[in-house]
């Protein structure tokens, strides 16, 4: 196995990657909801504006081009590298009750190309064996022309084929590669993938964007703590943003993503946004102009209120949970990290009044200051202000004292699926029973090993 891709050796502790159950594994990327799954509300559509005629992509120099083992040379992920680069074990070093049973989960998205493989350990939990990030932005002037590009195509392309040669030399039980938001609005993008299975062999499906937004809960559901009741749940992608709210009963389910009531998937992201405003140059009054057309789209999602969120069940009943870069990266420059890291930032709370200070903060810096961030770096500089301009939409409809920040996404929750659909935690639980009872009854236990 060869070393981790640079930017994900983060997503990695020597304790494993924590992964509740969440949601069905949705088979077909069109295809219906499972029966056993209750069916959801989804907002009203709403139609996203065209890109401001006067907008030019960011010029000056571009990043090099990356290596197979490497995300991006440069900013936050090259901080994540230098500070815990290894490779991670190889197959015959695990010696747990799972042996061989990897999973492979893909999510090529509007702006990144993401790849995990793992294996299943603890109940609900599963160990990372390798792993692969690149930035592609895949959707790049998708808004203006309705269809990807030959540029973004070919950097797609490159990024696959890298995850290809980390799948074939694995006996996989099972894997799971989807396309989102750009391959879904791309005139070409059956095209694209086409050319994706002739040059690399992977076969990826467009999931739809109910898919989408209960894989963004069911990667999350280890952050959700017992006492919660209700939350809401966002994942600002490249493309599309999905909120999904959530209310938990006395009757808890192991899968979060059951008690999903209401869903929206907003045909907006970071590169879509940013492309229609601008975000290399962003004044106070561009990231009000943003955060106008997000809360607009957000006006047609029909929710009933929140009654934990005006304080009916107290402040520990309900937050917010956002899972994308825009997170991750406000939480890091909130923490001043001198490299991004991962460890100090997945599950971190932030207040209220400490998000509307990295926003501020971020706001008052020009492009370069952004780009010379550790934890933003070039490659997200022009886009990080857009995706602070939809959260701040996100804070405004549902106000709360605190949001937590989930490094994990869309990977995490096809893992977890796959893995509780196939039973291999029910399987772990019987054969850990069975040994303490052979145990009680005075044997040895042969081969039992913590995982």
């Amino acid at each position: 196995m060869q070393p981790v891709a640079s930017t994900e050796a983060q997503r990695v502790s020597t304790q494993g990657a924590e992964a509740k159950s969440g949601k069905r594994r949705r088979r077909g990327g069109q295809g219906r909801q499972a029966a056993q799954v209750r069916p959801l509300a989804p907002g009203k559509a709403v139609e996203a504006a065209r890109p401001a005629a006067s907008y030019a992509p960011p010029t000056g120099p571009k990043p090099a081009k990356q290596d197979a083992h490497a995300e991006r040379g440069q900013g936050r992920d090259r901080a994540k590298a230098e500070h815990h680069h290894r490779p991670f074990p190889r197959h015959d070093a695990f010696g747990d009750e799972h042996g061989g049973d990897y999973y492979a989960a893909l999510d090529l998205g509007t702006n990144n190309c993401r790849l995990l493989i793992a294996q299943p350990t603890r109940p609900g939990q599963f160990r990372v064996v390798d792993a692969f990030s690149r930035i592609v932005r895949l959707g790049e002037g998708l808004g203006t022309s309705g269809r990807l590009s030959q540029e973004a195509m070919d950097r797609a392309v490159e990024a696959l084929k890298v995850c290809a040669a980390k799948l074939s030399g694995l006996t996989l039980r099972r894997k799971r590669l989807i396309a989102t938001e750009a391959c879904r609005a791309a005139a070409n993008g059956e095209e694209f993938l086409r050319r994706v299975r002739q040059e690399t062999g992977l076969e990826l499906e467009i999931i739809n964007r109910e898919t989408e937004a209960r894989l963004a809960v069911s990667g999350c559901a280890s952050l959700v703590g017992r006492e919660t009741r209700s939350i809401v749940l966002f994942d600002i992608g490249g493309g599309s943003s999905e909120i999904a709210v959530i209310r938990i009963g006395d009757n808890r389910s192991t899968r979060l993503a059951n008690h999903i009531t209401h869903w929206t998937s907003l045909p907006v992201g970071v590169v879509t946004l940013s492309e229609r405003h601008g975000g290399r140059d962003v004044t106070p009054a561009v990231f009000e102009a943003m955060t106008a057309e997000v809360a607009a789209m957000l006006d047609g999602f029909d929710c009933p209120p929140i009654a934990a969120a005006a304080g009916a069940g107290g402040e520990e009943d309900f937050h917010l949970i956002g899972t994308s870069g825009t997170v991750t990266t406000l939480a890091g420059v909130h923490l001043d990290l001198p490299r991004y890291d991962r460890r100090r930032v997945d599950g971190l709370w932030l207040t209220d009044a400490e998000v509307s200070a990295m926003q501020a903060k971020l706001l008052s810096w020009d492009y370069a200051s952004r780009a010379a961030n550790p934890c933003i770096g070039p490659d997200r500089a022009d886009l990080v202000l857009a995706g602070c301009a939809i959260l701040e939409a996100i804070r405004r409809r549902w106000p709360s004292s605190r949001m937590r920040v989930a490094d994990r996404g869309l990977r995490e929750g096809l893992l977890t699926d796959m893995m509780a659909d196939d039973g291999v935690w029910r399987r772990h639980r019987h054969r850990r029973q069975g040994q303490k009872d052979h145990k009680d009854q005075g044997g040895k236990d042969h081969g039992a090993r913590r995982s």
